[in-house]
């Protein structure tokens, strides 16, 4: 399949989803702009939209490059309250920013910062899910903290709340880049790698796949990232559902499906890694030998 870019007709988010369309989310904004040298850890504040708009406008070009249908704005962080507290660890919080939300008349999208054992208050993901749509949330799901075997697991939560109460909704997941089977239930931020060491916990292209491919057999629709998620990573989910939409990203124009590029290699063994199969079951090593495999989370 060669690169098409993108349909031209324009479409609203709901009028896509309701035709079944896979929606593409943008990734990682603050770690990747932190990384680049635009954005201090610690409160994460996104400064850089002013100090150095540039720089936020070349990552949301790549993302839209690899496959991106959403360009979120980049305002993390960049309210007074949320600098002082967590937002959208508790549905309470998430029902309210919905009830005021559809008050614009617009199609409102909610995604909380949960994993399988619910919000802070041990509310269910599916007991959040099922809240946030009858506030009025037509696409409801979760975003960062967690990996993504971790997040499709508390979406098949939120899906299975939804059908148990006979509501509708569709399905929205943007998790990290990163594997955190390990993390507790504040996720990655209780890792003592967070944020300055979570390299070695960076997924592959190849995991990203399997991801976007899960989340599309789960049922979800809107699928993205979150921290760490970087443009490669829209990439590969773009090209993992390109059958389902129909094209390819142009950022596929360099990059072989399942490193077909290599069978152009001067060395046998690594032209015979040009094979879906070979990198679908690569248990990739770490190169840390005297590093554990998972951590203790600080909490």
């Amino acid at each position: 399949m060669a690169p098409a870019g993108r349909p031209g007709a324009k479409k609203g988010i709901l009028e896509r989803l309701e035709s079944g369309e896979v929606v593409i989310g943008d990734g990682s904004f603050l770690i990747t702009l932190e990384k680049r040298g635009y954005v201090k850890a610690g409160l994460w504040t996104p400064e850089a939209v002013i100090e150095h708009p540039d720089a936020v406008r070349q990552l949301h070009m790549e993302f839209l490059r690899a496959g991106s249908n959403v360009m979120q704005t980049f305002t993390f962080s960049a309210s007074e309250d949320n600098m002082e507290s967590k937002y959208f660890e508790h549905v309470e919080e998430a029902v309210w920013a919905v009830e005021v939300l559809k008050e614009s008349d617009r199609p409102v999208a909610v995604t909380m910062c949960i994993g399988p054992e619910g919000d802070m208050h041990d509310t269910t993901p599916g007991e959040c899910a099922v809240r946030l749509v009858k506030a009025g949330a037509s696409i409801v799901g979760v975003n960062c903290r967690f990996g993504p075997e971790t997040s499709l697991k508390t979406m098949e939560l939120m899906k299975e709340g939804l059908e148990r109460a006979g509501l509708k909704a569709h399905l929205m997941v943007q998790p990290l880049g990163f594997h955190t089977p390990d993390c507790g239930k504040e996720g990655f931020v209780d890792l003592p790698e967070y944020p300055f060491g979570l390299e070695s916990r960076v997924a592959t292209r190849w995991d990203i796949q399997k991801y976007a491919r899960e989340a599309y057999n789960l049922g979800v629709r809107y699928i993205g990232g979150c921290c760490g998620f970087e443009p490669y990573h829209i990439r590969a989910i773009a090209e993992e559902l390109a059958p389902e939409r129909g094209f390819l990203p142009p950022a596929s124009e360099k990059h072989g499906s399942w490193g077909s590029g290599l069978d152009m290699h001067t060395k046998p063994w690594i032209r015979a890694r040009a094979r879906r199969e070979y990198w679908e079951n690569l248990l990739p090593a770490s190169g840390r030998p005297f590093c554990p495999s998972l951590s203790k989370p600080d909490v």
